[in-house]
């Protein structure tokens, strides 16, 4: 969901956006730990696009892909460590990569 520009959206236009009451939104803050939105001095939720980002993803898991609030929760956080653990896995391939190549060359 691409934004019109804007740095921050406040609480009752990100509601709107996605059709769903602020409560919601203050609901899912609570059941989820990686969507945090900042707060301002006066504080008030003000959400990023990557806030707004996340929830899209959020509620894509739970109303079209029809996960459980714990399903969903258990696939970010596993999807996360999985990330991380292919990047580790994929520099320790390129590493052997390039030392398969080095031996290549030193053959010709």
């Amino acid at each position: 969901m691409e934004g019109s520009g804007k740095l921050y959206y406040g609480i009752q236009e990100v509601a709107a956006m996605f059709s769903i009451n602020a409560s919601k939104l203050r609901y899912y803050e609570k059941e989820f730990p990686t969507f945090q939105p900042k707060k301002n001095r006066s504080g008030d939720r003000i959400y990023t696009q990557a806030d707004i980002d996340h929830l899209t993803e959020i509620l894509d898991l739970i109303n079209q892909r029809k996960f459980t609030l714990p399903g969903a929760r258990e696939y970010l956080k596993n999807r996360d460590a999985n990330r991380r653990g292919n990047a580790r896995i994929m520099a320790k391939l390129m590493e052997l990569k390039a030392f398969l190549q080095q031996m290549r060359n030193s053959l010709d």
